[in-house]
Parts: structure tokens; C-alpha cells; sequence
């Protein structure tokens, strides 16, 4: 467990709930390389991560659920075996006690189109869709928002989703690679293809579940595998539309943290209206023997992240 400013002893009040959380395992049978910026990927120890994880929850003994924030295998892994890493990965995450919530992330639907991924992953939702919220407790929600929902990525090539998502893209970068940001400046660099957006039809599901929310007095909890904050990420890493979902976001006071993935150095950040956002290591990236994943305590005033090993632990006050 690692400790930073004694945070973990901050309180001897019982949590409501703890719930676990690991973020771009990108698990691929292949050998080690590098991301584009030259950080060193360990394709086939990230399972192991994935495992020191699930072990570390059991024995914890009161990890309610689990939060995967996307990216399960990589874009490598070859196509003929997507399907079988994909089982290979979810095989680990059902040795977990409780359930684990997914979403998608850009290598996902590098692998398979999202209807098969809304499946596979048993995401509990009434549809095709990829987003929904749950109450784990009378005093939390948890929303987790599907950020390829508008993108170039997992629609069939002839779908108007896609039309429209390349239009975009075309109009906000004119690189003849869509995913390098290259002359692209300050925020605008986030406009690349391995990044997407909430669509309207989501925003609008988004408003009534905060409204809800607030009517209950339920402190939320945004989870989404793209950041939404320029503090907390790269430019590069951002969601496309992050500022408009931070516009409703804003109208209301229970949204008190947005996790996310992708960025895998990991962020922390509080924004103009004291919203945190936290961005999580990637379990990729951990040489072996290293480990990032952790979990977070929710207590009825604030949050702790307790991190393992590269993921820093942190403590978000509401």
C-alpha cells in the first residue's frame, strides 16, 4: 500500500463503501515495446497487475465492486485473437468476490466492434448502449459515461455516427494522420482519432441523472475512460467535447470527482468549480514485479484513493 502525507490515517471512521479500480491493462500475447513517445508497454505482465489486483481486493475483504476504466487489451494483440485475450482478461476479473463495471476504451474497439464489447463485457444497460449509472449506497451514484459515444472508433464504417465523427475530425485536424496532434496547440491537440466525445443523446440521459441525483441528495462520482479536465491529462488525452460535458457538470453540486484512464502517467486536478478530477495510472506501463491499481474508500465527506505501488494515493474532500 503506498502512503503519501500520512492520508490513509486520515480518518478512523468506518467508509460507507470501498470500491476497486485498475485502468488500461492492454493486455496483448506480444512481446514488450514502447508507446509513441517512447515509454516502455509491458504487454504481458499488465495481467499480472490485473491479478495482483483482483488478489489484493479479496483479501481487503470489504471491496463492495470493481471499476475497469477501459483499454482491456491493446491495439496490438493480433485480430484472430482479440476475442480470445478479451476472455482472457475478463477470466481474471471474475476471480474478483464482487462485480466489476466496465467501459470502453480506444483499443477496445480497436479489437471489436462495441456491440460485441456491450455484451462481452455485460455492461448493464437496456440496449446496444455503453453508458449507465448505479447507487451502490442510498448516498452515492456512480455514472459511467461512454466516451466513444460520437468517434471515428467501433460504428461500422457506413454508419452516420462515423460520417459525422470524420467530419469533425477533418475540420479540427488537418494531418493526413488523424491520430498525431502534430501543429495542433494547447487544448485543440485532444482533437486525434484514438480520442472521441459524449453525444447529445448522452448529455440529455447525463442532465436527468444529475437532476435525479441532486433531488436525492446523492454525491456522484463521474467515471470515464477519457479525461475532462486539462489539469489532470495531457492535451492529447482529453476528451473532444470534455468542456461541454463540464457545462452540465456545472449546473449542479453532487458531482464531487470524474475518474478516468487513457493518460497513462496519471493526474490530479481540481478544477474552477472544486470538482476534482482524477486521472489513474495505467497498469500497462508498471515493469514487471510493479503494480498500479488501488481502491477508493467513500466516507460521507470526502473520498481516498489508496494506491498501490505507481498509482499515488489521494484524498478528494467534498
Amino acid at each position: 500500500m503506498a502512503v503519501a502525507n500520512g492520508v490513509v490515517g486520515a480518518s478512523a471512521k468506518e467508509p460507507l463503501l470501498s470500491f476497486g479500480v485498475i485502468a488500461d491493462v492492454q493486455y496483448a500475447d506480444i512481446p514488450d515495446g514502447c508507446s509513441f513517445l517512447g515509454v516502455p508497454r509491458y504487454y504481458r505482465h499488465s495481467i499480472s497487475v490485473l491479478q495482483r489486483a483482483v488478489s489484493r481486493w479479496n483479501k481487503h475483504g470489504n471491496i463492495k465492486f470493481s471499476i475497469n476504466f477501459g483499454d482491456i487489451i491493446d491495439g496490438y494483440c493480433p485480430k484472430d485473437k482479440s476475442l480470445w485475450a478479451v476472455q482472457k482478461v475478463l477470466d481474471e476479473f471474475d476471480k474478483f468476490d464482487g462485480p466489476t463495471y466496465h467501459m470502453f476504451g480506444n483499443h477496445c474497439l480497436y479489437n471489436l466492434p462495441r456491440s460485441k464489447l456491450v455484451s462481452l463485457l455485460k455492461m448493464p444497460t437496456d440496449s446496444d448502449r455503453a453508458y449507465y449509472d448505479f447507487s451502490p449506497c442510498p448516498e452515492l451514484r456512480i455514472v459511467v459515461l461512454d466516451a466513444y459515444d460520437f468517434s471515428c472508433l467501433g460504428w461500422p464504417h457506413d454508419h452516420p455516427v462515423t460520417a459525422a465523427a470524420t467530419k469533425l475530425l477533418d475540420e479540427k485536424n488537418p494531418n493526413t494522420d488523424k491520430n498525431s496532434p502534430d501543429g495542433l496547440v494547447g487544448v485543440d491537440r485532444r482533437f486525434v482519432k484514438f480520442n472521441g466525445a459524449v453525444g447529445k443523446e448522452q448529455l440529455s440521459w447525463l442532465n436527468d441523472v444529475l437532476q435525479d441525483a441532486s433531488a436525492l441528495h446523492q454525491n456522484v462520482i463521474i467515471c470515464s475512460h477519457l479525461p475532462m479536465d486539462p489539469g489532470a491529462s495531457s492535451p492529447a488525452a482529453l476528451m473532444w467535447n470534455y468542456d461541454e460535458v463540464m457545462d452540465t457538470v456545472r449546473q449542479y453540486s453532487c458531482v464531487k470527482a470524474c475518474f478516468a484512464g487513457h493518460d497513462h502517467k496519471g493526474g490530479h486536478s481540481v478544477d474552477s468549480h472544486g470538482v476534482h478530477h482524477r486521472t489513474l495510472e495505467a497498469a500497462l506501463e508498471c515493469p514487471p514485479g510493479t503494480s498500479a491499481f488501488g481502491h477508493v474508500e467513500v466516507y460521507p465527506d470526502r473520498l481516498l484513493l489508496v494506491g498501490s505501488d505507481r498509482m499515488a494515493d489521494t484524498e478528494i474532500p467534498f
